[in-house]
């Protein structure tokens, strides 16, 4: 039942003892700051790893050809290595149980016109999979797909910029677009969260650019993702295995970094994992650390706050007072105090890095913020050591008998 006297008790306490009051809550609200802080920025470094990455696969590998820089097995330095279809299908063939999706990628630069519009973009002529590699979005159509590579099929799917390029608020589907004098039938139209960059690409079948652009089945690069059940170091091992059985394939000396050249994307996202990892122990540890300093603090306030009432318990207890009614009142000015500070500890905390985020790009911390779940837990943390901390001394007096309670000094 809500006892209001009890209540107005209390708050009367705490206003007449402002000092005393403002000491406890200062403790906590500081350390809940911290805390804030700490978390705050180490989730921006997160997100600032996360943004590094974007929505492409963690698990790719991508390999491409180069110059030879090492004379091996009679074959002279500075050999150029072309790419074939048969090594997109040798991979699949030698690796075909590790290998999640796999491309082959044809790069051009190309001048693109709709109408009186035109443009300069790039060309990608890929597999069907790239699409789950590069974690495209279909806005409005379809993607390329199997029948397209087969048949050769002269269909484009444009990203977003290039659309508003080029269409204004035209549907560009079904529409065909020059791409240096060849008609491309629109097929699809594609979004990315990576932004502009990634927009401002034409995707075509992989056959068909090598049709058009050489009559040939030369390709520029393969790019392909691993099974995602295999950990760091196997996804490493197997980036490894790529490397040597390539080089074996087109007699490149193991020692040269030049010819054949194996991006694996395992290999940074293991070295992030370690580095965020640690931070966040770091993190922790001195997050942890504060709160710990702060539960300290509110004990050693709470402790002196029973020692300096013993006087008051005593004259409550010889008007009456029970030991618990004493105990709770204690220890509720303690929780009330102690909720109040977190609060705006938490609140001051939060505007800091509402504050301060803008400036802290510049040192690579994107959007610092912190979970309200994860800080309220750390004030109830506190209330609870407060509480704790006020309960056992309190306990203790209130179990004094009256005349020595008023005979303390």
């Amino acid at each position: 039942m809500f006892d209001l006297d009890l209540w107005r008790e209390i708050f009367q306490s705490i206003n007449k003892n402002r000092t005393r009051s403002l000491l406890s809550g200062f403790t906590v609200a500081f350390a809940i700051l911290l805390f804030t802080i700490l978390f705050g920025i180490a989730n921006g470094l997160n997100n600032t790893f996360a943004e590094a990455f974007g929505t492409d696969a963690t698990n790719s590998i991508v390999i491409f050809p180069g110059r030879t820089s090492k004379a091996h097995k009679g074959l002279q330095a500075g050999r150029r290595i072309q790419f074939k279809n048969e090594d997109y299908d040798y991979l699949l063939d030698e690796f075909g149980d590790k290998v999640q999706y796999i491309t082959s990628k044809v790069h051009r630069n190309v001048n693109a016109s709709y109408k009186n519009k035109k443009n300069n973009y790039q060309v990608r002529a890929v597999h069907p999979e790239y699409m789950f590699i590069e974690n495209t979005q279909i806005k409005d159509g379809r993607y390329i797909n199997q029948n397209d590579l087969n048949n050769n099929v002269k269909v484009a799917v444009i990203g977003k910029v290039v659309e508003d390029d080029l269409f204004l608020k035209t549907n560009p589907i079904g529409k065909y677009i020059n791409l240096n004098g060849i008609q491309y039938k629109i097929v699809g139209v594609f979004t990315d969260d990576e932004g502009y960059n990634e927009e401002n690409v034409i995707y075509t079948p992989l056959t068909t650019a090598q049709k058009l652009y050489g009559n040939n089945d030369y390709i520029d690069l393969m790019h392909l993702t691993f099974n995602p059940k295999l950990n760091y170091n196997q996804a490493i091992s197997f980036g490894n295995n790529i490397t040597k059985k390539m080089k074996d394939r087109f007699s490149v000396a193991r020692s040269d970094q030049r010819a054949i050249r194996v991006q694996n994307m395992a290999e940074g996202t293991k070295a992030v994992g370690q580095m965020t990892f640690g931070l966040n122990v770091i993190i922790l540890v001195i997050g942890f650390g504060t709160l710990i300093a702060g539960v300290v603090g509110i004990s050693n306030i709470m402790i002196f706050i029973v020692k300096e009432r013993t006087k008051e318990i005593g004259i409550r207890k010889a008007l009456g007072a029970s030991p618990r009614s004493i105990v709770s009142i204690i220890l509720i000015e303690s929780i009330i105090i102690t909720a109040i500070a977190g609060y705006f500890g938490l609140l001051i905390g939060m505007g800091v890095l509402e504050l301060v985020g803008p400036s802290l790009k510049t040192y690579f911390i994107k959007d610092p913020g912190v979970s309200t779940s994860l800080v309220i837990g750390a004030t109830i943390t506190l209330i609870l050591a407060g509480a704790i901390a006020g309960y056992l001394p309190a306990k203790k007096a209130s179990r004094i008998k009256p005349i020595v309670a008023l005979r303390n000094d």
